[in-house]
């Protein structure tokens, strides 16, 4: 699974001079708990968090706009990172969210800790179902029957025969990128 299977691509994002207390009723209303801060052009040059508002009030730090607080440079990521790679990232670097920027510089989504998160909490049927209807039967055109599948606390164990190697690294591969799918046990042969 990569950044891009779980981030939020509507991104709520404020400009340098923005307002504080504008910024920080875009965060309530909006329910999250860092903004991107972007220019004119929309590239990314800093970012506001819940964090920026507490050390403001403890230190009795002054600012009228967001340009005052905001932190810069920013800790991003790109859509194809793997996901196992973004969350260590997260963890090492102490952030709670990292805005995802595509190789020419473009912010195309944002990923957060809620994000990882929110991704083991989909119920193993689920998984299971979806793989069996509509990877398995809907794109590969192959029975459900003929692979041998079960899930288990987001593990995938793929088992049986397909008809090319193509087939079964394509499988395991959309198995891979599906949310709440943690790891993929794949002990496909081919013909």
């Amino acid at each position: 699974m990569q950044v891009v299977d779980l981030m939020t691509a509507r991104v709520i994002t404020a400009m340098p001079g923005t307002e504080l207390k504008h910024a920080a009723e875009l965060m309530v209303k909006h329910r999250v708990s860092g903004l991107p801060i972007v220019d004119a052009l929309g590239a990314l040059v800093g970012m506001i968090t819940e964090a920026d508002f507490l050390r403001m009030q403890v230190e009795g730090a002054n600012g009228a706009h967001v340009s005052d607080l905001m932190s810069s440079p920013v800790l991003t990521v790109t859509p194809e990172l793997p996901l196992v790679e973004a969350a260590s990232l997260m963890l090492s670097e102490d952030v709670n969210r990292m805005p995802v920027i595509t190789n020419d510089g473009a912010m195309v989504g944002i990923i957060s800790r809620f994000d990882v998160v929110n991704a083991f909490t989909r119920p193993d049927e689920l998984i299971e179902d979806e793989i069996r209807e509509d990877i398995i039967r809907r794109v590969l055109f192959v029975e459900p029957d003929a692979v041998g599948l079960r899930v288990d606390q987001g593990t995938v164990y793929l088992t049986g025969e397909l008809e090319t190697k193509s087939e079964v690294s394509l499988l395991a591969e959309m198995v891979r990128r599906l949310d709440g799918v943690v790891e993929v046990e794949n002990a496909l042969t081919w013909r």
